[in-house]
């Protein structure tokens, strides 16, 4: 692995500590705020929605490239 590689990934680690840090900092300053049983259920939807919709896009990504779509372009 070249020294550029190890540095990117040093790097996006760096950045990625620091991030949960900050969301961990956030979510146990917030106190004694409270969600609903609805705001749980849209939060989780939400969640998996997304994801499905990322899932579907990458493999439509994938999908394309192997069939030669993307070739043509």
């Amino acid at each position: 692995m070249t020294r550029r590689a190890l540095l990117l990934i040093a790097s996006l680690g760096l950045l990625l500590i620091l991030s949960v840090l900050y969301a961990s900092y956030v979510w146990f300053e917030m106190g004694d705020v409270a969600i609903s049983w609805h705001g749980v259920v849209a939060m989780v939807l939400g969640v998996v929605l997304s994801f499905l919709v990322g899932a579907g896009l990458m493999a439509l990504v994938f999908y394309s490239n192997r069939k030669g779509f993307d070739d043509e372009v």
